[in-house]
């Protein structure tokens, strides 16, 4: 079994998630007392989310390059980062170690093409909806991609970093999601993508007229079944 590296704390609300989907899914497949090989660095989400209000992405990829060095020191073999946003940095973070990383952008289009849908809404944070390094993987491998109205868009990034993120759930936020999923269905969605590692303790298959992409739940999934190839 290989080693995980989990980047966590991007919030630790959803690296909880990761931890159990991890453990669990390597326990069923081998059996008996069997459990993932982790080894764990928990950012202090402050720094990050300081950062990204400020636009210092080099001061983001700064933090997870040492995290990731860090990891691959202590006998990681791959990286996992437990976030959709700062999948923006992939690129940068992998210059500074040579033990590859999971994207969480191409888990989801492979399962995306295994269902056989090709267009898609995307909720996450206003950078993930906004801009190319969870689309792009995702064009890349001809599904289309619909966001939500910039209105729609604000409402979601709010309650992901005003709620979600300090493990806030309310109803109302619930039924604004369902609103926008029902939006982008009537604009052409054959199923919908949670595009932020928190979403899923919001939303989920009942509250969706779609189909759901939990990214949390693919990745997590995708991250095991490495881990035994």
């Amino acid at each position: 079994m290989k080693t995980i590296g989990l980047i966590g704390g991007m919030s630790w609300e959803s690296t909880i998630t990761y931890y159990e989907i991890l453990n669990k899914e390597i326990a069923e497949r081998l059996g008996g007392f069997h459990s993932a090989k982790i080894v764990m660095y928990n950012v202090d989400f402050a720094d990050i989310e300081h950062n990204m209000t400020h636009e210092n992405w080099y001061g983001n990829s700064k933090i997870l390059s040492d995290a990731a060095k860090k990891l691959e020191n202590a006998g990681a073999d791959f990286i996992v980062i437990a976030t959709n946003t700062m999948h923006k940095l992939v690129s940068s973070i992998q210059q500074n170690i040579t033990i590859p990383i999971l994207h969480i952008a191409d888990a989801t289009s492979n399962c995306i093409q295994r269902s056989g849908i090709n267009t898609v809404g995307l909720l996450g944070t206003k950078f993930t909806m906004t801009q190319d390094f969870i689309t792009g993987s995702l064009n890349d491998a001809d599904i289309e991609v619909i966001i939500p109205y910039e209105h729609d868009m604000n409402i979601i990034n709010d309650i992901i970093f005003n709620e979600l993120c300090f493990g806030k759930v309310f109803d109302s936020s619930r039924e604004e999601f369902k609103r926008i999923i029902s939006d982008m269905h009537d604009r052409g969605a054959d199923g919908v993508i949670l595009g932020c590692t928190e979403i899923g303790m919001l939303v989920s298959d009942k509250d969706s007229v779609i189909p759901v992409f939990d990214t949390t739940k693919i990745h997590a999934l995708e991250a095991a079944i490495y881990a035994l190839a």
